[in-house]
Order: C-alpha cells, then structure tokens, then sequence
C-alpha cells in the first residue's frame, strides 16, 4: 500500500479521482496529507471535510524544503502525487522522493511541456499548433518542468470545434483515469525507471 502526499493548487478534481480510486479498491493506497501551495486552494476544503490531514507550503520561505520532508515525515509518506500543482517542487525534495513522485500532464508530453505550460495554457497552445491528438501524460517527476520519465499516456482526439474549455473537460476525464492508473503501478512495484525511461513489468 502506498501512502500518497498528493500536492494542490486549485479545486483538486485529480485528487479526488484518487480518493474515489481508493473508496472503490481499484488503488491500494492511502492519502496521508494534502498539501497545498496557497492558503485558499478549494482542495484543501474538501481533503480536510473528509478528515484528511493538510497543509500550506510556503515556497517564500527559506527553510521550505525541511519544512516540506518535515511533514511528509510526520505523516509517514512514501510516494508523491502532483495533482495540479502549479510549482516546481524544491530539489531537496525530489531527490528524497527519487521516483516515488508522480505528476499528471493534460497534454502528450514531451510536446505542450515545461514552464508556464498548465491548465488553460496548455490546451490553447494545443489549438492554436493545429495538432490533431493531444491527451494526458502521468510521469515521473524530476528537478524541471515536465521532464522526467513518462508512465503512462491516453490519447484524446482534438476535434474541428473544440475550444480550450472543450478540450480542457475531454481531456480532464482521461486525467482521472490514468493518474489512479498509474499509482496502481507503483503499489504493485511494477515501474522500473532504467536509464531515464520508466519500464513497467
């Protein structure tokens, strides 16, 4: 069993595709701790109204890297979920986690990748580039933006009318499938990461 940190910016619908994963025994987990990157992050709400333990990280401060390990340590977790998380987790952090961090990517990584590329940015790059495929990418989380070894990928046809809210919604759904998906993988350790590629028995 897996005792998932999922991290947060916003509403947290990744986050509780994962809950429901759990609830239904199609993810052998547990969420130990939300953490969120501001104070007002509507996730947090809701982890705490199903008395899940959170928290706010401060990425102003001098000390966040301790004081993020402080408390992954406090609640006894083992593996990371960036659910919408819009920073870049501190080094420190990454290296303790070493592939036991996962992220979810609303595009087909490597395309649509890196800095200033979430949420709504991404799926205006995606029309505005005329592609015709995009989808959602879960991946291991390294020291940059969208880089580290891809787990899984779904693919979801990009259509003639599509706006990035349309595309953004299709998109999302694929999201709440793979993440639970791909976190089942490592429950069951069967993700090898050789040579920057991530094998999956």
């Amino acid at each position: 069993m897996l005792n998932i940190a999922v991290f947060v910016s916003g509403k947290g619908s990744n986050l509780r595709a994962i809950h429901d994963a759990i609830v239904q025994g199609t993810l052998d987990a547990r969420i130990c701790l939300v953490l969120g990157s501001r104070p007002d992050a509507p996730a947090l709400d809701w982890a705490a109204s199903e008395g899940i333990p959170t928290g706010v990280i401060s990425h102003r401060s001098d000390d966040t890297d301790s004081a993020i390990l402080g408390l992954l340590e406090e609640h006894g977790a083992d593996s990371i979920a960036l659910a919408g998380y819009l920073k870049l987790v501190p080094p420190a952090v990454v290296r303790a986690f070493q592939h036991r961090m996962l992220n979810i990517h609303p595009a087909l990584l490597p395309a649509f990748g890196g800095s200033g590329m979430y949420g709504r940015h991404v799926h205006e790059a995606v029309l505005a580039a005329g592609v015709k495929v995009s989808g959602a990418t879960v991946h291991v989380v390294d020291e940059e933006y969208d880089r580290g070894p891809i787990v899984m990928q779904e693919c979801v046809p990009v259509l003639e009318d599509d706006t990035a809210s349309t595309l953004a919604s299709r998109v999302l759904e694929v999201e709440h499938r793979l993440f639970p998906r791909a976190l089942q993988l490592f429950a069951e350790n069967r993700v090898n990461i050789e040579n920057g590629k991530a094998i999956i028995q």
